[in-house]
C-alpha cells in the first residue's frame, strides 16, 4: 500500500486525484473536492476502490525502476517505468472541458481521468485494473461492455463511462486489460463521471484524436496560466512554481474558493484517531493561500475569492463561519465512516467537519490582512469590498475580548488565545491602513482604539514572563506565537520575541521540525509535528537577518516533500514520513512565502515593515 508521502498529485480546479509511484489512482472525487469519494484505497485497501495502470505488479514484467516528473509548468505527472526488456511512460491528467486563454483562472473541467501509455523502449506488458467503488467504498457498481473498448459503470447516483484505444474486459467488480506494447506503442483511457441519470457524454469523431486534443488543451491550460502570472524570480524557483500549481490545484474555479487540503482522514498519527477532513475551505487557509499566489503574480484567485467571501457571508461577516464547502454551504455535519479501515488502520475516517461550527477569531484579521496585501500587489478593491472590509473590522471590535478554539481548533473549553487576539490586532491594523491609502471608509477613530487596547493586551496577559504564551493563563510555548514578527507586531529583534523563539525551539523544536504544542487539547493521541511552524520558526530567522541557519533549515525542509514537489501536513520526527491529509495548502503557502521572504532578505529587503515596527515601539512606549 502507498504511503502519503508516495502520492502526485494531478487535478482540474474543481477535484483532484492522488496517483501512487505504482501508477495507481487511490484517491478521486467527483465532481467535486468534497464530493464522495469514487476511488479511496488510501483509506481502505480493500473496499475503498482503485484505478492501476502499468506494467505486470509483480513476477517478470514488473517494475526495477521508477521516476516521476510533471511536465514543465503543469500538473500532468509522468510516471516512468523500467522494466524486464523495456521502458514504459505513464501520463496522467484530469483534462479540462475549456478555457479563456485570456483568463485562464476560469476553467471548466471534464470530470474525467486521462491516461496515456507508451512503451519508449523495448518491449513491455501493460496491466490496466479499473476498480470503482462510489460513495466511499460502499457501493460495487455494475460494469456493462458497450463496445470493445467502452464500457459504463453505474452504481448509486454515479456513471463512469470508460473508452480506451484497445480492448476492455468488463467483469463483475472491476474493468481489467492487457495491452502488449513495443517500443512507439501508445494507448490511452479515460474515464468520464456523470450522475447517474444522465446520458452517456457524446464524444464524437475518432477516440484517440479526442483524447490526445484533451491531453493537449490540459497541457496548455495549466501552461498559460501559469505564464500568465507575473512569475517569481527568487530562492529555489523551481519548488516555488510547484508549490503555486499545487495550490492553483486547489481552488474551485466555479466560485474561486481554496480548500486547505485533497484528502478528508489521513492520520496526524498513524494507527491513530486525530484524522480531520480537510476538503473544505476555511477562511484563514483560503486567505493565505491566495496571498502566497500574489507573490507569484496570481491576482485573479484573489479576485475570485473575495467574490465568494462576500457572496458567502451574505456581505455581513456577523454571519461568517470559519469554514464552508467549495460553493459555499455552511452545514458540515461530521459523520465516521465505520466501514472504512482506514489509512494504516488509522480510524475514524470522517467525512464533514464539526469545527465549522467553532468560534476563530483569527479569520477576520486573516481576511483584512489579505485584502491590505492584495491592494500592496496591485489590486483594486471595490466600493463592495471596502464595505464589506470596514465590516470585517467593525467585528473584531466586537468580538476580540471574546475567548474561542484558536488556529489550532481545540476541542476543549474556549481560551484567550494569543494567536487570535495578534490576528485581530493584524486586522485593525490594516484596517486603518486601508483607510488612510483611501481604500476604504470606517470607524477609523474606534479600529485604532482597540488596535491599542489589543496590543496593550498582547505585552500584558499575552505575554507574562516576557515570552508570549499560548493564551491567556495559559503559560505554555505555541508555535503560533512565532508569528508576531511575520505579522509585523514586534521585530524579530525585540528581546520579547527573541525570547518566544527561544522558548519554542526549547519546548517544541526537534531538529528541523517544530510541533505545534505539546500540551492536552482535549483529543486523545499523538501527532506528527507540523511542517507550517517550522516554515514559521525559518520566517522569524530569516527576520533576524541569520540567513546561514535560514539555509540550513530551508533545505531541511524541503528535503521533505516527495520526489515531485509535494507536501503533506505534518511529518514524523523520528523517520521524516508523510503524515496527514495531502496536497496540504498550508505548507505549500510556507514554502512560497519563505522562500520569498528569504530573496527579500538577500535583496536587503528585510521584513516587517519599517511602520509595524514603529507601531509596535509605540505600544512599548505606552506601556512604559
Amino acid at each position: 500500500m502507498n504511503g502519503i508521502g508516495d502520492y502526485g498529485v494531478i487535478g482540474d480546479c474543481h477535484s483532484l486525484a492522488l496517483v501512487g509511484r505504482d501508477g495507481s489512482i487511490d484517491w478521486c472525487c467527483f465532481p467535486r473536492f468534497d464530493s464522495p469519494s469514487v476511488f479511496g484505497r488510501v483509506l481502505d485497501p480493500d473496499r475503498g476502490g482503485h484505478f492501476a495502470l502499468g506494467p505486470a505488479p509483480a513476477g517478470s514484467g514488473a517494475a526495477t525502476a521508477t521516476s516521476r516528473r510533471y511536465l514543465p509548468a503543469t500538473n500532468v505527472l509522468c510516471t516512468r517505468f523500467e522494466v524486464e526488456g523495456g521502458v514504459l511512460e505513464l501520463t496522467d491528467c484530469m483534462p479540462v472541458a475549456r478555457y479563456d486563454p485570456e483568463h485562464p483562472a476560469r476553467v471548466t473541467a471534464q470530470r474525467a481521468l486521462l491516461r496515456r501509455v507508451r512503451c519508449l523502449e523495448g518491449q513491455v506488458e501493460c496491466h490496466l485494473d479499473l476498480r470503482p467503488r462510489p460513495e466511499c467504498g460502499v457501493v460495487t457498481p455494475r460494469f456493462t461492455a458497450t463496445s470493445a473498448t467502452t464500457c459504463a459503470v453505474v452504481g448509486g447516483p454515479d456513471a463512469l463511462w470508460v473508452r480506451a484505444t484497445d480492448r476492455l474486459h468488463p467483469n463483475d467488480d472491476h474493468v481489467a486489460a492487457r495491452w502488449d506494447l513495443r517500443a512507439g506503442d501508445e494507448h490511452f483511457v479515460e474515464m468520464t463521471w456523470t450522475p447517474a441519470a444522465d446520458p452517456e457524454p457524446d464524444e464524437g469523431g475518432d477516440p484517440r484524436a479526442s483524447m490526445a486534443r484533451h491531453l493537449d488543451d490540459t497541457i496548455s491550460f495549466w501552461q498559460d496560466w501559469f505564464a500568465s502570472g507575473g512569475g517569481y524570480e527568487g530562492e529555489h524557483e523551481r519548488t516555488v512554481h510547484r508549490s503555486a500549481l499545487i495550490l492553483k490545484a486547489l481552488t474551485y474555479a466555479p466560485t474561486g474558493a481554496v480548500v486547505a487540503a485533497g484528502t478528508t482522514s489521513l492520520p496526524e498519527w498513524a494507527g491513530n484517531t486525530r484524522n480531520w477532513d480537510y476538503r473544505f475551505t476555511w477562511i484563514r487557509d483560503a486567505t493565505l493561500t491566495l496571498s502566497a499566489l500574489t507573490i507569484v503574480g496570481s491576482l485573479a484567485e484573489a479576485e475570485a475569492f473575495k467574490g465568494w467571501l462576500e457572496r458567502t457571508g451574505a456581505g455581513r461577516p456577523e454571519d461568517l463561519q470559519i469554514m464552508y464547502r467549495v460553493t459555499g454551504e455552511r452545514l458540515l455535519p461530521e459523520i465516521e465512516l465505520d466501514h472504512l479501515s482506514g489509512h494504516r488502520d488509522s480510524r475514524p475516517v470522517r467525512v464533514g467537519n464539526a469545527a465549522a461550527g467553532q468560534r476563530q477569531l483569527d479569520a477576520y484579521g486573516q481576511v483584512i490582512e489579505a485584502a491590505h496585501l492584495f491592494v500592496q500587489a496591485g489590486g483594486a478593491l471595490t466600493e463592495s469590498n471596502g464595505t464589506f472590509l470596514s465590516r470585517v473590522a467593525d467585528q473584531i471590535v466586537a468580538t476580540w475580548q471574546q475567548p474561542d478554539q484558536g488556529i489550532w481548533e481545540i476541542r476543549d473549553d474556549p481560551r484567550h488565545f494569543v494567536h487570535s487576539k495578534l490576528c485581530c490586532w493584524v486586522g485593525l491594523d490594516r484596517a486603518v491602513r486601508l483607510a488612510g491609502a483611501g481604500h476604504i471608509t470606517g470607524a477609523v477613530s474606534a479600529w485604532t482604539r482597540e488596535r491599542d487596547r489589543l496590543a496593550d493586551w498582547l505585552l500584558g496577559e499575552g505575554a507574562p514572563q516576557g515570552w508570549f504564551v499560548q493564551a491567556g493563563g495559559h503559560a505554555v510555548a505555541d508555535a503560533s506565537a512565532l508569528q508576531v514578527p511575520a505579522l509585523g507586531f514586534l521585530p524579530v529583534s525585540h528581546p520579547m520575541v527573541a525570547e518566544t523563539v527561544e522558548v519554542v525551539s526549547r519546548d517544541l523544536r526537534d531538529g528541523p521540525f517544530v510541533h505545534r504544542y505539546l500540551v492536552p487539547d482535549g483529543l486523545p493521541g499523538q501527532e506528527g509535528a507540523f511542517l507550517l511552524c517550522s516554515f514559521w520558526l525559518l520566517d522569524c530567522l530569516i527576520h533576524a537577518g541569520r540567513l546561514d541557519e535560514a539555509d540550513t533549515l530551508l533545505d531541511s525542509l524541503l528535503d521533505l516533500s516527495n520526489d515531485v514537489g509535494v507536501f503533506s501536513e505534518m511529518v514524523d520526527p523520528a523517520t521524516g514520513e508523510a503524515l496527514g491529509n495531502t496536497p496540504q495548502a498550508f505548507t505549500h503557502m510556507a514554502v512560497i512565502t519563505s522562500c520569498e521572504a528569504l530573496t527579500a532578505a538577500r535583496r536587503g529587503r528585510l521584513p516587517p515593515p519599517d511602520e509595524a515596527q514603529a507601531f509596535a515601539s509605540g505600544a512599548l512606549l505606552r506601556r512604559r
